[in-house]
């Protein structure tokens, strides 16, 4: 009896020991941290005759191909010579090497290793720079008196320019022409060769940075071994600042002409200033010969799943990602179920033409996120504007307010200068009346203007480059369904389609006109079922002027992009992709793109997903919404629109339901959708742990790996669980499988979804999900408990350096001892306070609704030492 008794005390003693640490544990994880994450902004001061400035890089670790903001204040404005950059610019460029120790107090790359010098070879006439300031030219002086020599290069004939080479990672070093170099051109070139300093001494610039996948000559995010150790290879940001002083400290004595010659030459490159970026590891990080689960569909969850794919590959889980038209991706999931898991914003058989396919299907949210209009435009003022505006000079613009009719005008090609060269002159070509007196573009249109005065005093050239339409991806989306379901919502603009001209005039172009007897097929364009962007418009020319012998269509003068991804990647480059000038010396002749637009004056405009404008850096413009409230895409605005979805088993969120008058019109909810009968009780299982994860880990913003990324809304609680709910019920499936030698399982045919209505489906539990109609009505976007992360944080920066982390500096650092002392003592007098015999296994809940055993349930050996 005394030896139970003892055998007795003994256990509780540890299971109270362990569960009071486990508390302790949870408390010390819920609390705030003792310094929140700082981030990984980078702030450089200047030197020399640039001492004074300061430059700012938004983002240095955990890079991948995005925009980052370089910033800068402290300058001295910039001035022009003509049209040209003549002093007080700054140039950017990426470069990859290891610090080539000639600026100790700020170490750096090789000038030779960098990305620069890929200006325009032909067309210049509009360029601002000289073709020494925005190239690797420069001029041999053995003691160089002028800006813009170079100490080294060029030495072989001093009386003619010489060339700064490049070197690439392979080693195959260019050393002549590196103008039209095999590595990087005009097209493709991140570096940045003029950014202006505006009148009060700062300025900012969105740089794109390059993976190994964008630039395989620079490297960057390739995992490298050093010394034993293999981590991705970081590359570095390198800004130079031009001035107005030569090298004697002097102003240029000629102010006619641009002075500063090549950033890369040896004079220039002793005011550089380098900033080291970190990658991701560009490639799988997943073992070789793992089993791959597919997944695909929605563009919408890319960057979430991209951000996903790595931290689950560090657990054993591999997932494939495909990106796909969510209606392709529906159909196909409808067919054949074994195609995986899909990401959708609609449910299986609401697509025009479909029905839903039998047996059950699973719905589980995983992502918010939405549909943006997304631009680059910077302020080029008219002669006659006011001198705030002339201040405001080649700055971007940030916000523009656009309603459901505007965006009807963009995309149905109705401004003027959209069908190009139809009216020259004010004389319309046949069949081209309507565009006569239309605007000529989005800038000069009176609605626009109303609603955006300082369009008043901007000058922007308008051609089918810039403002006459918006640069949309190839294929049917919900994205692209969504956008014509948020016109159609509008009186105004349905009233336009119909062919009402608008309050000043403007008319529809009649080839996408809803009434049959305006439309010249002869058929009316039926909006509310479209689900892409058609280019209805068979309007050809060869443009005057031009010296071609070929026609151009409305596809070459907006043609379309591959995703909405690269929508965004091309509006950052302000590079429209009109292939513009005819090149009669091609074989055979052909017209060409110019290339990105000019910097000072770009203006372009597009729809992609909030997750890519995030990541390069556009700006998004405010849409009207049902309440008549422009509302921009922030996590506030979807998260208000998602607590207006309604449906079924699926709750979709709709421009015309979204009637908060805070809530983003475009915000959509996107969901996995899995056909349990269709795939194996393995892949349900690996499936259900991909869910979990996206509904815990997934969703804490931050720019780590595993992370949400920026763009996204966290789900709420509600959504979470939800899709907790799902999972369990793919675990717990009891229908036929294909490894059972079953077809469809249909188990009564209704969906599994966490917000499906009650009945049978084959599932454990014999209800699918029990919440009703899936209507979320919990508003707020709450962030799982553990901290956000901001691009990495210092616990992750100092555990990556192989460090322990410092226990936080406060009394939770004692809360995991304490708990287990207190849970020990507990434990032992449990019998005293009337507890009775310890019940096994044992479970503690822990944060986020998750449960751990900390005792298992014991073998019969055991259990039998344990009897009272």
């Amino acid at each position: 009896m005394r030896r139970a008794r003892i055998r007795n005390a003994l256990v509780r003693l540890l299971a109270g020991a362990t569960v009071g640490a486990l508390a302790g544990l949870a408390v010390a994880q819920t609390a705030p941290t003792a310094a929140a994450a700082t981030g990984s902004a980078v702030t450089v001061a200047g030197r020399g005759e640039f001492k004074n400035m300061k430059f700012t890089v938004s983002q240095t670790t955990h890079l991948t191909s995005q925009a980052v903001t370089v910033s800068w204040s402290g300058g001295t404005p910039s001035t022009f010579a003509g049209t040209q950059f003549n002093t007080d610019f700054v140039q950017i460029m990426q470069c990859w090497g290891d610090d080539d120790g000639t600026v100790p107090s700020n170490p750096g790359p090789s000038r030779t290793q960098c990305q620069y010098g890929a200006s325009p070879t032909t067309d210049r006439g509009s360029w601002p720079g000289n073709d020494y300031d925005d190239t690797r030219r420069v001029f041999y002086s053995a003691d160089p008196a002028n800006y813009g020599q170079d100490d080294r290069f060029g030495a072989g004939n001093p009386n003619a320019p010489g060339e700064v080479p490049f070197k690439p990672v392979s080693g195959d070093t260019v050393t002549s022409n590196t103008q039209n170099n095999p590595y990087f051109n005009h097209n493709t070139t991140n570096e940045v060769d003029f950014a202006r300093t505006g009148a009060d001494g700062t300025g900012k610039e969105f740089f794109e940075v390059q993976t190994a996948n964008e630039a395989p000559h620079l490297g960057c995010g390739v995992p490298v071994s050093t010394d034993g150790v293999t981590k991705p290879r970081s590359c570095w940001l390198v800004i130079v600042p031009q001035g107005h002083l030569d090298l004697d400290g002097k102003p240029y004595a000629d102010q006619s002409q641009v002075n500063a010659g090549s950033p890369v030459s040896s004079t220039n490159w002793k005011n550089r200033i380098a900033v080291k970026l970190d990658f991701n590891s560009v490639g799988t990080n997943c073992a070789l010969g793992s089993e791959e689960r597919p997944t695909a569909g929605s563009e919408l969850a890319a960057d979430a799943m991209t951000s996903w794919q790595g931290a689950l590959c560090a657990v054993g889980k591999v997932y494939g990602y495909t990106e796909m038209g969510e209606p392709d991706a529906r159909a196909r999931l409808g067919n054949d179920g074994s195609f995986g898991l899909t990401f959708t914003t609609r449910k299986l058989g609401t697509d025009l033409g479909t029905t839903p396919p039998p047996g059950p299907t699973s719905y589980a949210p995983v992502a918010l996120s939405g549909t943006v209009i997304a631009f680059t435009i910077e302020r080029r003022p008219r002669s006659d504007a006011p001198e705030s505006e002339d201040k405001l000079a080649g700055t971007k613009i940030e916000s523009i307010d656009i309603t459901p009719r505007l965006a009807a005008k963009l995309l149905t090609e109705s401004y003027r200068n959209s069908t190009w060269q139809a009216v020259i002159n004010g004389t319309a070509a046949k069949g081209y009346g309507w565009a006569k007196n239309n605007p000529a573009g989005l800038a000069t249109d009176p609605e626009f203007v109303e609603l955006n005065p300082e369009f008043a005093h901007l000058s922007v050239a308008e051609t089918p480059a810039t403002d006459t339409d918006l640069l949309t991806s190839l294929g049917h989306s919900d994205s692209a369904r969504a956008l014509w379901q948020w016109i159609v919502s509008d009186k105004d603009a349905r009233q336009f389609l119909a062919g009402v001209p608008d309050d000043w005039g403007m008319r529809i172009n009649p080839y996408y006109s809803t009434n049959t007897d305006l439309n010249p097929t002869g058929l009316a364009f039926d909006p509310s079922s479209t689900d892409d962007y058609p280019k209805s418009d068979p309007w050809c020319t060869i443009p005057a002027g031009s010296g071609a012998t070929q026609k151009q269509c409305m596809i070459d003068f907006h043609p379309y992009v591959d995703d909405m991804h690269a929508g965004a990647l091309h509006t950052r480059r302000a590079d429209g992709l009109w292939k513009s000038t005819w090149d009669p010396l091609a074989t055979p002749p052909a017209y060409k793109s110019p290339g990105p637009q000019t910097v000072g004056s770009r203006f372009l405009i597009t729809v992609t997903d909030a997750a890519s404008a995030t990541r390069y850096g556009l700006q998004t413009a405010r849409l009207r919404n049902a309440a008549g409230k422009f509302v921009g895409p922030t996590e506030s605005g979807l998260a208000s629109a998602a607590a207006s979805a309604s449906g079924k088993d699926l709750a979709e969120v709709t421009p015309s339901g979204a009637t908060a008058k805070s809530a983003y019109p475009l915000a959509q909810l996107v969901y996995a959708a899995v056909r349990p009968g269709k795939v194996s009780k393995a892949a349900r299982q690996d499936y259900a742990h991909l869910l979990r994860y996206a509904a815990g880990d997934g969703q804490i913003t931050g720019a780590d790996p595993g992370r949400l990324p920026a763009g996204y809304a966290p789900l709420t609680k509600k959504l979470r669980a939800q899709t907790d709910q799902v999972a369990d019920a793919l675990i717990h499936y009891t229908g036929q499988s294909p490894a059972d030698g079953g077809g469809t399982a249909d188990g009564g045919g209704t969906d599994t979804s966490g917000g499906g209505a009650s009945g049978t489906d084959g599932l454990d539990g014999g209800t699918a999900g029990g919440a009703g109609t899936g209507t979320p009505t919990d508003g707020s976007a709450a962030s799982p408990s553990p901290k956000a992360s901001f691009d990495g944080g210092a616990s992750l920066e100092t555990t990556a350096a192989g460090n322990t982390p410092a226990d936080p500096a406060n009394p939770l650092r004692y809360a995991v001892p304490v708990g287990a002392a207190l849970g020990a003592a507990a434990g032992v007098g449990a019998p005293f306070a009337g507890g009775g015999r310890l019940r096994l296994p044992l479970r503690v809940p822990l944060p986020g609704g998750r449960t751990v055993t900390v005792l298992p349930e014991l073998p019969q050996r055991l259990r039998r030492l344990l009897r009272p």
